[in-house]
Protein backbone atom coordinates (compact mmCIF):
# COMPACT_ATOMS: atom_id res chain seq x y z
CA UNK A 1 0.00 0.00 0.00
CA UNK A 2 1.01 3.75 -0.82
CA UNK A 3 -0.33 6.31 1.64
CA UNK A 4 -0.38 9.79 -0.23
CA UNK A 5 -1.07 12.99 1.59
CA UNK A 6 -1.71 16.44 -0.05
CA UNK A 7 -1.32 19.62 1.59
CA UNK A 8 -1.15 23.51 0.58
CA UNK A 9 -4.42 24.35 -0.96
CA UNK A 10 -6.24 27.45 0.12
CA UNK A 11 -7.74 30.55 -0.99
CA UNK A 12 -6.20 32.69 -3.68
CA UNK A 13 -6.79 35.49 -5.69
CA UNK A 14 -7.00 35.27 -9.48
CA UNK A 15 -3.29 35.88 -10.98
CA UNK A 16 -1.99 34.52 -7.43
CA UNK A 17 0.25 31.00 -6.86
CA UNK A 18 -0.18 28.45 -4.87
CA UNK A 19 2.16 25.15 -4.40
CA UNK A 20 0.59 22.22 -3.12
CA UNK A 21 2.48 18.76 -2.36
CA UNK A 22 2.15 15.17 -1.91
CA UNK A 23 3.48 13.25 0.40
CA UNK A 24 3.75 9.61 -0.17
CA UNK A 25 4.70 7.11 2.18
CA UNK A 26 4.42 3.14 2.42
CA UNK A 27 5.63 0.79 -0.94
CA UNK A 28 6.62 3.90 -3.14
CA UNK A 29 8.88 1.36 -4.97
CA UNK A 30 5.99 0.02 -6.63
CA UNK A 31 4.71 3.40 -8.03
CA UNK A 32 6.91 4.68 -11.11
CA UNK A 33 4.91 7.93 -11.95
CA UNK A 34 2.56 10.21 -9.53
CA UNK A 35 0.31 12.75 -10.72
CA UNK A 36 -2.89 15.70 -9.94
CA UNK A 37 -5.97 15.61 -10.90
CA UNK A 38 -8.86 17.96 -9.95
CA UNK A 39 -12.34 18.24 -9.44
CA UNK A 40 -14.91 21.19 -9.93
CA UNK A 41 -18.66 20.67 -8.28
CA UNK A 42 -20.79 19.12 -10.75
CA UNK A 43 -17.81 18.31 -12.52
CA UNK A 44 -15.51 15.32 -13.41
CA UNK A 45 -11.96 14.67 -12.46
CA UNK A 46 -9.68 16.33 -14.92
CA UNK A 47 -6.06 15.45 -15.59
CA UNK A 48 -3.78 17.93 -14.58
CA UNK A 49 -0.31 17.19 -14.30
CA UNK A 50 1.88 13.90 -14.51
CA UNK A 51 5.50 12.97 -13.63
CA UNK A 52 7.16 9.57 -14.16
CA UNK A 53 10.63 8.80 -11.91
CA UNK A 54 12.62 9.84 -14.59
CA UNK A 55 11.06 13.21 -15.41
CA UNK A 56 9.44 12.79 -17.97
CA UNK A 57 6.03 15.00 -17.29
CA UNK A 58 2.56 15.82 -18.95
CA UNK A 59 0.08 18.47 -18.76
CA UNK A 60 -3.60 19.27 -19.55
CA UNK A 61 -3.82 21.72 -22.10
CA UNK A 62 -5.72 23.87 -19.54
CA UNK A 63 -2.50 24.40 -17.05
CA UNK A 64 0.31 24.44 -19.60
CA UNK A 65 2.95 26.99 -19.11
CA UNK A 66 1.44 28.10 -15.64
CA UNK A 67 1.57 25.05 -13.52
CA UNK A 68 4.89 22.94 -13.06
CA UNK A 69 5.21 19.34 -11.42
CA UNK A 70 8.22 18.38 -9.69
CA UNK A 71 9.65 15.83 -7.34
CA UNK A 72 12.15 15.85 -4.09
CA UNK A 73 13.12 12.20 -4.29
CA UNK A 74 14.83 12.06 -1.00
CA UNK A 75 11.33 13.17 0.85
CA UNK A 76 9.19 10.92 -1.68
CA UNK A 77 7.17 14.33 -2.11
CA UNK A 78 5.94 15.70 -5.16
CA UNK A 79 4.76 19.42 -5.55
CA UNK A 80 2.47 20.99 -8.36
CA UNK A 81 3.23 24.59 -8.46
CA UNK A 82 0.39 26.72 -9.48
CA UNK A 83 1.33 30.31 -11.11
CA UNK A 84 -0.98 32.85 -13.02
CA UNK A 85 -4.45 31.29 -11.50
CA UNK A 86 -7.81 31.62 -12.47
CA UNK A 87 -11.06 31.40 -11.14
CA UNK A 88 -11.93 28.06 -13.62
CA UNK A 89 -9.01 26.39 -11.60
CA UNK A 90 -11.28 26.37 -8.36
CA UNK A 91 -11.52 22.64 -7.81
CA UNK A 92 -10.41 19.99 -4.98
CA UNK A 93 -6.88 18.55 -6.28
CA UNK A 94 -6.10 14.99 -5.62
CA UNK A 95 -2.20 13.41 -5.78
CA UNK A 96 -2.34 9.87 -7.43
CA UNK A 97 0.38 7.37 -7.87
CA UNK A 98 0.56 4.25 -10.09
CA UNK A 99 2.71 1.99 -12.37
CA UNK A 100 2.73 4.39 -15.21
CA UNK A 101 2.52 7.51 -16.14
CA UNK A 102 -1.03 8.44 -17.67
CA UNK A 103 -3.82 11.09 -18.17
CA UNK A 104 -6.17 8.54 -17.23
CA UNK A 105 -6.87 8.35 -13.57
CA UNK A 106 -8.30 4.49 -13.80
CA UNK A 107 -4.08 4.19 -14.76
CA UNK A 108 -3.64 5.34 -10.86
CA UNK A 109 -3.76 2.70 -7.86
CA UNK A 110 -3.29 5.17 -5.42
CA UNK A 111 -5.59 8.27 -4.44
CA UNK A 112 -4.98 10.99 -1.41
CA UNK A 113 -7.82 12.42 0.20
CA UNK A 114 -7.64 16.15 -1.49
CA UNK A 115 -7.06 19.57 -1.01
CA UNK A 116 -9.56 22.66 -1.71
CA UNK A 117 -8.07 25.42 -4.14
CA UNK A 118 -10.82 28.40 -4.49
CA UNK A 119 -9.27 31.32 -7.14
CA UNK A 120 -11.77 34.37 -6.03
CA UNK A 121 -12.16 37.43 -9.16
Amino acid sequence: QVQLVESGGGLVQAGGSLRLSCAASGRTFSTSAMGWFRQAPGKEREFVAARKNGGSTLYADSVKGRFTISRDGAHNTVYLQMNSLKPEDTAVYYCAAGPRMSTSARSYDYWGQGTQVTVSS
